[in-house]
């Protein structure tokens, strides 16, 4: 298994590169800029809270989803072992 650093570090390297691609249009004073300034700040807001929300929610999908295949092993396990009691000998 990678380390977490080794997951983490690409998700944001590009969202850092993207969020540095998109501060040209904040923080321009050349004519139409006051156009192109909410284009700008909408993308770095939307991909600062989806990096945030990317870095809590998934590692929360993968403990619910590691508990529910716990649950469903275990389910399975009963089952199977009811089963062999009932049988007769």
């Amino acid at each position: 298994m990678k380390p977490a650093s080794c997951v983490f570090r690409p998700i944001l390297m590009t969202t850092m590169s993207a969020i540095f691609g998109a501060l040209p249009l904040v923080l321009s004073n050349a004519t139409g800029s006051e156009f192109r300034r909410p284009l700008g700040i909408t993308i770095i807001g939307g991909l600062i809270l989806s990096q945030v929300l990317t870095l809590f929610t998934t590692p929360v999908v993968y403990l619910y989803l590691d508990r529910l295949r716990l649950w469903w092993e275990r389910a399975h396990k009963r089952k199977i072992e009811t089963r062999v009691a009932l049988q007769p000998a």
